[in-house]
């Protein structure tokens, strides 16, 4: 007789595997512990080394002209003062309109009221009885809970103004002797594996950043003309929630159309159509024609793959780990090999 697949199983998990099996698991709620210990130390080292990365284009093309310390001055001055510039033009644009948009908060929850009602009664005259009372007290609850998100995240922006600070020096440093620590840090891992990283690091990890700026960018740039030819209030505010959110991958810019769109159901339903129509358009011209070209050569994962590190991501570090997760997947992919996690 053929032995039972129970007692297979378990000679399969004997005690040398089920030894190696709970010290990988130890060893990754370890590194998740550290993560979370040095969550601000790794934000501002992570995103200083993609702004030195993003620098180091026009530094290059530069020091054919200079030496590398006059480029780097030279474009990191450059850089600050047009981040400075656009930072007090879009954020006074910004408060104007977001304080305008706060102060009716009251009267865009009380809109949804007699939308919720017309749909009740519609629903009745099709004898399907539903009693939406309960979902507009959570609606309600839910479009305060948003405003307050909203609100939080911008005073919390404010008070770490100090870590930007830093970030900026950082990425100033790095500009100057970032190549002299990388090497350091790559010397740490096998001969075999020091160009593969570098590459690998290079494409998936900071080319990914560049890739979803520039698309992010162009998805709020459009946008916000899109409300301009809608004479749609508050377009400045509604193209940073497009833009902002299209930063993550999958379903970011999903989340920020349906945002938009719900923002602007008080002017009309019409009018949320046809932005949710025109941006689904923009999304569709970001995808198929410049996300080849401007992501051709960074992160290529499986779309099953991409959700389950997102969600992962978002578990392990929040806001962080949700930007993270697809580079750093797509580094360990390309890394190893793992043709089958691939897209």
């Amino acid at each position: 007789m053929n032995q039972p697949p129970v007692n297979h199983f378990f000679e399969f998990l004997n005690t040398s595997r089920l030894v190696r099996y709970l010290l990988l698991f130890a060893f990754g709620w370890a590194i998740i512990q550290l993560l979370a210990f040095f969550e601000t130390v790794i934000v501002v080292f992570t995103f200083a080394t993609i702004l030195a990365f993003l620098l180091s284009y026009p530094v290059q093309w530069l020091k054919k002209y200079t030496s590398h310390g006059i480029a780097v001055c030279v474009v990191f001055l450059t850089s600050l003062i047009l981040l400075i510039a656009l930072s007090i033009t879009l954020g006074l644009g910004i408060l104007s309109q977001g304080q305008e948009l706060f102060s009716q908060a009251p009267d865009l929850m009380q809109s949804f009221l007699p939308i919720l009602e017309k749909t009740e009664q519609w629903l009745n005259e099709l004898n399907i009885p539903v009693d939406l009372e309960a979902f507009e007290t959570g609606l309600q609850e839910q479009l305060s809970n948003l405003f307050s998100f909203v609100l939080s995240f911008l005073q919390g922006f404010l008070s770490n103004f100090a870590t930007l600070i830093f970030i900026l020096v950082v990425a100033f440093f790095m500009l100057l002797d970032g190549k002299q620590i990388w090497n350091f840090v790559v010397r740490l891992f096998p001969s075999s594996l020091q160009d593969s990283l570098t590459d690998s690091l290079k494409n998936n990890f900071l080319g990914f950043f560049r890739g979803r700026l520039i698309l992010s960018v162009f998805f709020a740039i459009t946008t916000f003309l899109v409300c301009l030819i809608l004479k749609t209030p508050y377009p400045l505010i509604l193209a940073v929630i497009a833009g902002f959110f299209d930063l993550i991958p999958g379903i970011g810019a999903t989340i920020g159309i349906l945002l938009v769109a719900l923002i602007l159901i008080p002017q009309g339903i019409f009018l949320s159509l046809q932005i949710i129509i025109y941006c689904i358009l923009i999304q569709q011209i970001e995808e198929n024609l410049l996300m080849p070209r401007i992501m051709q050569d960074s992160v290529n994962l499986n779309p099953v793959v991409i959700f389950f590190v997102l969600l992962f991501g978002l578990q392990i570090a929040g806001l962080l780990g949700l930007f993270l997760a697809i580079p750093i997947t797509g580094v360990i992919v390309s890394l190893f090999e793992l043709e089958e996690l691939k897209g």
